[in-house]
């Protein structure tokens, strides 16, 4: 089973979780060092938090944030893969335009200045459901749009129980033969059903990642990368040694 990993690093003051925080490039560029290390194989990057209950950025706030970190990592690791967490239209254009090609990680659930940014420049698009899953419908505004990935859209449904609902279904998703990007790492949907937080929810996420695995997620995109590489080792070495006794 190949499952990339997908590595959380914020040049916010702001992201819910303080250790995905990037203050300056040096800590942009030893994150980055340390991320590829531990078995990153794609490098998120975002300059506006969206944690319930935040103020967004403006839009000339996140892309001073942004600009440096992109130049940054493009200039230490430029052959590493690059994911741009934005809403914006216009600051996914700004940053193909200045750094080329990424995938861009939209969360918003999607509109058409967007779809029309990710089709001009040919570049992989997540696009967050937000426990939307009756892709029918909703399938007409993306079509020709190239390198698409769904995301459930975890922490952006509306409630814990929300989300659950929409684990148990996200199977429906790999009827449509595309990439599933799962996101739950260190989110409430982990730590709030056990009374922690962020910061010790460490090993209920994995628990959580493990079952996204199983039921279809090929991209997790997460804060703690040895250990999900981990998870996906163990996952991979149980459906091995399962086959073996078939």
């Amino acid at each position: 089973m190949n499952v990339q990993i997908m590595a959380i690093g914020n040049v916010t003051p702001d992201s819910f979780y303080a250790a995905s925080r990037l203050a300056d490039t040096d800590k942009v560029v030893a994150w980055a060092r340390q991320a590829l290390a531990d078995g990153a194989d794609i490098l998120d990057i975002g300059g506006c938090s969206t944690r319930p209950g935040s103020t967004p950025a403006s839009e000339a706030e996140e892309w001073a944030r942004l600009e440096p970190a992109l130049a940054a990592i493009r200039q230490h690791f430029p052959d590493t893969p690059l994911s741009l967490d934005t809403f914006r239209p216009e600051i996914a254009r700004r940053a193909l335009e200045q750094f080329g090609p990424m995938t861009i990680n939209d969360i918003s659930g999607g509109c058409e200045a967007m779809y029309e940014v990710v089709r001009a420049f040919k570049v992989p698009y997540i696009w967050t459901l937000r426990g939307d899953l009756d892709l029918p419908k909703k399938m007409p505004h993306v079509c020709n749009i190239e390198g698409l990935i769904l995301d459930p859209g975890f922490g952006f449904i509306g409630s814990t129980e929300a989300d659950y609902e929409c684990m148990r279904k996200m199977d429906c998703l790999r009827a449509y033969n595309k990439p599933i990007l799962v996101g739950v790492s260190r989110k409430s949907i982990v730590w709030r059903p056990l009374g922690l937080t962020p910061e010790t929810c460490l090993s209920a996420t994995q628990a959580l990642q493990l079952y996204a695995i199983e039921h279809g997620a090929t991209i997790i995109r997460t804060h703690d990368i040895k250990e999900t590489k981990q998870t996906i080792a163990i996952c991979n070495y149980w459906l091995l040694t399962s086959d073996s006794k078939m």
